[in-house]
């Protein structure tokens, strides 16, 4: 643990180094392992202003408060640091539980009943007729891979597809 005091038309007096050095030692408990303290207090007219900054393993916390009181402020400084080291470790400790495995399965399961395929109705088709230009056109602009349309010169229909090639392909009944 290493701590740097840094005052600002202040004093650092041996009440506040050890305050510090105490709530320091509570923050590397919960943290696990050394930090370095960047302590910077500052007075102006009545603000007074503690500023901390934390480097650890992992990360650095830095925080800033301003009240009437040094003591009040390095309190509410302190407090705020605790409560977003416990918030990420909470975070940490819920990334790991997500991360469990799920069981491998070595053998296909075996389901009690096979339903066999169904065919499901499709309302989507246009009922105008189109020209092959136009029905060209709104497969191109649509996300779908089929349509199927009314040919506007022969009242046929057809069916214009999107291929894997990422050419069109168009069937027409003869």
């Amino acid at each position: 643990m290493r701590i740097n005091f840094t005052a600002r038309h202040t004093t650092v007096t041996p009440s506040i180094e050890k305050y510090c050095e105490r709530r320091i030692e509570d923050l590397e408990k919960m943290l696990g392992f050394p930090v370095e303290a960047e302590l910077i207090l500052s007075v102006e007219k009545y603000r007074h202003r503690a500023e901390i900054n934390l480097k650890a393993k992992r990360s650095n916390l830095n925080t800033v408060e301003e009240t009437h009181d040094m003591l009040s402020s390095l309190g509410l400084a302190f407090d705020n640091i605790e409560r977003r080291i416990k918030k990420e470790r909470g975070k940490s400790r819920e990334m790991k539980r997500r991360k469990t495995r799920e069981p491998q399965v070595y053998f296909a399961p075996v389901e009690a009943e096979e339903r066999p395929p169904r065919v499901i109705r499709s309302r989507e088709y246009s009922m105008k007729p189109l020209s092959t230009e136009e029905a060209f056109l709104q497969l191109q602009s649509s996300q779908k891979d089929i349509l199927v349309f009314r040919k506007f010169d022969s009242e046929k229909w057809a069916v214009l597809y999107r291929r894997k090639d990422g050419n069109f392909g168009l069937i027409e009944p003869e």
